[in-house]
């Protein structure tokens, strides 16, 4: 399983702005997922939350790039794509993991991303969250954006401060 030996990374994001912004594709597992990233954002105590829904995984990127430029400080984002008989998968899958990537990198903003890539639905299911799931993907996304989030303030902190040297390991 792929989650196994993964971090539980809480830490405090108190005073964050964080936007989820979920696709609608497979409303079961979206709605696991969903309730996995507000877990992960109330457990890191974030309480300036907003949420908004794309049609689909294709469509995050630029919900993404959008939020990013509204000013929050992360943004999580959540999908799933199940494998079907055409190359539409390949296609998804690769569009919406490089615009993530790519918003990310050229806005300096932290994407959580909680896009499942599966060739079930019973492995999306497992990775949803969802009673009886091995994983929480949305948890984890959620809680990797506010991390990264809280690491970037302190970069930014530790560059004001007039002789400071950081070093980024």
């Amino acid at each position: 399983m792929s989650g196994r030996g993964a971090a539980r990374t809480v830490v405090d994001g108190s005073g964050l702005r964080v936007a989820v912004v979920a696709a609608s594709w497979h409303e079961e597992i979206m709605e696991g997922l969903l309730a996995g990233a507000q877990r992960g954002l109330r457990e890191c105590r974030v309480d300036q939350v907003t949420s908004v829904r794309v049609p689909g995984s294709f469509e995050l990127p630029v919900a993404a790039a959008r939020l990013a430029a509204e000013g929050f400080d992360a943004v999580v984002t959540l999908g799933v794509v199940i494998r079907g008989g055409t190359p539409h998968f390949d296609y998804v899958c690769q569009g919406a993991t490089a615009g993530l990537t790519q918003v990310s990198t050229s806005t300096g903003i932290p994407i959580g991303f909680g896009l499942l890539t599966c060739d079930t639905e019973e492995q999306a299911r497992d990775r949803a969250g969802l009673p009886g799931s091995s994983e929480d993907k949305g948890f984890e996304a959620a809680t990797a954006a506010v991390a990264t989030a809280v690491t970037l303030r302190s970069l930014a902190a530790t560059s004001a401060v007039p002789g400071s040297r950081r070093a980024l390991v």
